[in-house]
C-alpha cells in the first residue's frame, strides 16, 4: 500500500472538503477517500456533488453531503450546524469565486460575494474548528499563484487571495504550538470551471490538472505529523499562462 494511503487511515478520521462539487475538491476527495474515513463534502451543485459521492463513497466508510451558500455567515453558521459538534481531523478551504472584469466595472455585490466566500468563509470555518481539532491534524488553504501576483481584470480574487494568505499565515504559527499544521497550496493556472468565469481563449490544455494539485494535497497530508510542508506552490512548465 502506498505512504500516502497508509497515514490516512492510520490518522484521519474525518475530512471536511468545501468545494467539493468539481475540480480541485472532488479531485481531493477522491483522493483522500480510504477506509475508516468520514468525508464531508460541502458544494453548491445538487447534482455534481452527487457526482463526487458516487466517486467516493466505495472507498471510506461514510460521505455526507453539505449544500449551503458561503457567501454569507448565515450560510457557514449553517453548514457548521449541519456537521455538528464531532471535531473534525482535517479542514480544507477550497470553494472559491472569481469575478473576471475590469476593476472599475466590479458591482458591490460581486466584491461582497468575493470576500464572503473567499475569506470570510476559511475564517469562521477556522476560528470554529481549530479549537476542537486533535494534535496533528490539519489545514488546508487552497490559494493560487494570485495570492502572490496581481493580473489584470482579477483585481477582486487577487485580493481575495491575497487576504487569505496573510491570515493564514498568521493562523499558522498561533496554531504551531497545538500541533496543528497549517498548508497553503498555490497552484498556477488549473484546468477548472473557474475560467467560465470571464471570457478569454484561456490555453487549457496547457493547464495542470486538478488531481495534480490533489496529489500534492495528499503528500503533504502523509508527512510525519512533526514534519510541516507549509507552502506548496505548483505550476506547469508552460509557466503560469
Amino acid at each position: 500500500m502506498l505512504n500516502v494511503e497508509r497515514f490516512l487511515q492510520k490518522r484521519m478520521k474525518r475530512y471536511l472538503i468545501t468545494g467539493a462539487s468539481r475540480g480541485i475538491g472532488r479531485a481531493i476527495a477522491e483522493k483522500l477517500a480510504v477506509k475508516d474515513v468520514t468525508l464531508l463534502l460541502h458544494g453548491r451543485d445538487t447534482v455534481a456533488l452527487a457526482e463526487t459521492r458516487k466517486a467516493v463513497e466505495s472507498h471510506c466508510s461514510k460521505v455526507s453531503l453539505l449544500m449551503h451558500d458561503l457567501a454569507t455567515p448565515a450560510g457557514v453558521t449553517d453548514l457548521i450546524a449541519e456537521i455538528g459538534d464531532a471535531r473534525i481531523d482535517l479542514l480544507v478551504n477550497n470553494a472559491g469565486i472569481a469575478v473576471v472584469k475590469p476593476f472599475c466595472e466590479i458591482t458591490s455585490i460581486e466584491w461582497e460575494q468575493t470576500v464572503g466566500v473567499n475569506i470570510t468563509a476559511p475564517f469562521i470555518l477556522m476560528q470554529h474548528f481549530a479549537p476542537q481539532m486533535p494534535p496533528g491534524s490539519s489545514i488546508v488553504n487552497i490559494l493560487s499563484v494570485a495570492a502572490k501576483t496581481g493580473f489584470a481584470n482579477w483585481s477582486a480574487y487577487c485580493m481575495s487571495k491575497f487576504a487569505l494568505e496573510g491570515f493564514s499565515q498568521s493562523v499558522r504559527e498561533e496554531l504551531r504550538d497545538h500541533k496543528i499544521r497549517v498548508i497553503n497550496v498555490y497552484p498556477a493556472a488549473t484546468d477548472t470551471d473557474i475560467w467560465h468565469a470571464g471570457e478569454g481563449d484561456w490555453p487549457r490544455d496547457k493547464m495542470m490538472s486538478p488531481e495534480e494539485v490533489a496529489g500534492a494535497v495528499a503528500y503533504a497530508l502523509s508527512r510525519p505529523a512533526d514534519v510541516a510542508l507549509e507552502n506548496i506552490s505548483l505550476s506547469s512548465l508552460t509557466g503560469n499562462l
